[in-house]
């Protein structure tokens, strides 16, 4: 197959194309792994480098094209439809794919509608929920997208189950979670990992990675380890990611924060933990999205609690005594409180990308029969 794929140029404060990053990377790339012609169109809303970049992906072939906004914004991306349209006419794609945003996915049904050829949709979230849903009109053509699209892809059971309730999907429905680099998040030794970060090699360690964020339910973990550290005098509370200004960890020697994590520091975090924290609050972001943090604790074998919203339930079912009520740090401490003691670890294997993604394939190939 040509397979089209459209994104935006950063994701999650990453670089897709320079840091190969998550699931706006391995979607494509996996894509080309099994032997397809992959052309990805980036549009970034910051600046960055511009031009063409060619990755190995053998035996198919992965390119990425990105366009950066001058100092003129709005022309610019008024004029990147039309030349895209201009190479993709040339390309011939099979199937063209929607992703990462809005935009990125009402672009791809006007183009694929163009080239006459089958749109998929992939929504890592939900994207209503994004500033871009208050430009007036975007809500209504973005519906319509995904309403018309032969495939939707969506990383949640909710997320899915909401698209076809009230987008009412004409096409076919996938759940397809975002998954990890299982070459990168396994099983590593606690305490050499514990002594790369500068952490305690004693002691019972608590911890997170991600958006420090209040709005995503890290005020509960703050407010539980004010009790925790008062009763568990061994207790530690290691976190990493982006700080809320208005809320950042308590002021706590033992409390350590390591910033910004690459990848591979991340794993090696969720080795070096006793239990790992999957928060989120009851709202659209926590009903819709799928919170990576949980697939890379569990690749890392590290017991976890999570709070009941969304699909974390579903993870976690096998386990009830790990789940909080969300917005309850009283009920957070209980579920923190029997890991530390149990330390159980949750059922079921995590499938790396080239498994996820040959599943994929199997449901774009029905698309083109």
């Amino acid at each position: 197959m040509r397979i089209a794929f459209l994104c935006k140029r950063k994701y999650m404060s990453k670089d897709v194309i320079l840091d190969r990053y998550a699931r706006l990377y391995e979607i494509p790339y996996q894509l080309a792994r099994l032997g397809h012609e992959v052309w990805c169109f980036c549009f970034s809303y910051q600046q960055a480098d511009e031009g063409t970049w060619q990755h190995e992906a053998e035996p198919g072939s992965l390119v990425w094209s990105s366009r950066t906004p001058g100092k003129l914004f709005f022309p610019d991306a008024l004029l990147y439809p039309c030349s895209v349209f201009r190479e993709l006419r040339e390309f011939k794609p099979d199937i063209v794919i929607g992703a990462s945003d809005i935009p990125h996915v009402m672009l791809g049904y006007w183009l694929s509608g163009r080239l006459g050829a089958p749109f998929v949709v992939d929504l890592y979230d939900n994207f209503e929920g994004f500033g871009q849903a208050r430009i007036p009109g975007f809500v209504p053509l973005f519906r319509r997208a995904v309403r018309e699209a032969q495939l939707v892809i969506t990383t949640s059971q909710p997320l899915r189950e909401m698209v076809e309730e009230v987008y009412r999907v004409k096409g076919k429905t996938l759940t397809m979670p975002s998954t990890i680099d299982t070459d990168v998040f396994k099983h590593q030794a606690k305490s050499d990992c514990r002594q790369a970060l500068g952490l305690p090699v004693c002691g019972v360690l608590i911890g997170t990675a991600g958006g420090l964020l209040a709005e995503r339910g890290i005020g509960e973990l703050y407010q539980g380890w004010a009790q925790l550290s008062q009763k568990y005098s061994n207790a530690h509370l290691v976190l990493a990611g982006t700080v809320d200004a208005n809320l950042p960890p308590p002021n706590d020697e033992r409390v350590h924060y390591l910033g910004m994590l690459s990848h591979a520091d991340t794993a090696k975090l969720f080795s070096a933990l006793d239990v790992g924290v999957i928060y989120l609050r009851d709202t659209p972001f926590g009903r819709y999205c799928f919170p990576q943090k949980a697939y890379e604790m569990l690749a890392c074998d590290l017991p976890v609690v999570g709070a009941d919203v969304g699909v974390v339930p579903y993870l976690l079912q096998s386990l009830p005594q790990a789940i909080y009520q969300s917005e309850s740090s009283d009920d957070l401490v209980r579920a923190l409180e029997y890991q530390m003691a149990a330390r159980q670890l949750i059922d079921g294997a995590v499938e790396g990308w080239e498994h996820v993604i040959a599943r994929l394939e199997s449901h774009l190939l029905q698309l083109l029969t």
